[in-house]
């Protein structure tokens, strides 16, 4: 890949976990950011112990050689939430912008059992045409809102949630206008479907609208027991569902093969949350980098 096209960032969630805080709460917001540079990335996304005034969190990163890229954020328009998220939505979107974020990553949380006890692919939400109009309609105001701080607006597939599969994907492409985009995830998707075809199909398909990419891997031999089992998304991650790339199943030389063909410019962010009591958050970040380095060249 051309170097000067990507940027190679990743997420403090190896670090310390924002769904279960009890999940790496040993470790510090400067200890993260520090092993995040020395790991030989140059951005990240936000965490729970990150600082949120703009100038203390700039210098703090600055020093570090690190930069923000994206932050999560949840919106509930299948709930009716409309104007509660768009509120909150304006000030997530000046926060990122003063960090000189220029993409907004967020996820439609009506519903969502990803952080409940519930059964992760049995109990997913299910929208109705109805919901999908909602859903569309919010999205095409928080694009607009964007545009206001020359920014996009990506919707993050997720397990757990109403826009999961591919042929959720599909549906939410076709619904939203087409200045609001896709985070593509390949964890999620090869979570979603056990399929590296399907995963990559999705990359194909909607690769012009891909505005943010999360490098993600998968162990699919605790995908099975989630499966087996009934288990939850939280206890999926806490028994390493995720890790990061080269260290689980997914081939990610066709994924950077397809970004590079399309000359993708943007973030790819190593995401993978795992516990790190038993997965050094500092020397997974090697080997992923290290791992990136080898397969795309950069």
């Amino acid at each position: 890949m051309k170097a000067e096209n990507v940027k190679l960032g990743i997420a403090p969630i190896g670090w310390t976990n924002d769904d279960m805080p009890d999940l790496g709460k040993e470790n510090t917001f400067e200890q993260c950011i520090s092993e995040m540079s020395l790991a030989g990335f140059t951005g990240c996304e936000v965490g729970n112990k990150y600082p949120r005034d703009v100038e203390v969190l700039k210098h703090k990163l600055n020093v570090r050689g690190i930069q923000i890229c994206n932050a999560w954020f949840s919106t509930f328009f299948v709930e009716g939430k409309k104007e509660e998220t768009i509120q909150e939505f304006i000030k997530h979107r000046d926060f990122l912008h003063a960090m000189g974020a220029t993409v907004i990553g967020c996820s439609e949380q009506s519903r969502s059992i990803q952080g409940t006890t519930k059964a992760v692919f049995k109990e997913k939400p299910i929208f109705t045409e109805e919901e999908w109009q909602k859903l569309a309609e919010g999205y095409n105001e928080l694009a607009k809102l964007a545009e206001e701080k020359g920014m996009k607006v990506c919707l993050h597939h997720h397990m757990g949630t109403g826009i999961q599969t591919p042929t959720e994907v599909d549906k939410y492409m076709s619904v939203v206008n087409d200045n609001v985009y896709l985070l593509f995830d390949s964890g999620h998707l090869y979570y979603s479907e056990g399929s590296q075809k399907a995963m990559l199909e999705v990359l194909e398909k909607y690769i012009d609208r891909i505005c943010h990419v999360h490098l993600k891997d998968v162990r699919d031999d605790v995908v099975t027991e989630v499966k087996e089992k009934n288990l939850s998304f939280l206890e999926g991650v806490r028994k390493g569902t995720f890790t990061v790339p080269g260290d689980g199943v997914i081939d990610f030389k066709p994924i950077f093969e397809i970004l590079e063909k399309h000359d993708y410019k943007g973030w790819m962010v190593v995401e993978a949350e795992q516990d790190p009591a038993i997965a050094n958050p500092f020397e997974y970040a090697v080997k992923g980098r290290q791992y990136i380095k080898e397969t795309a060249g950069i």
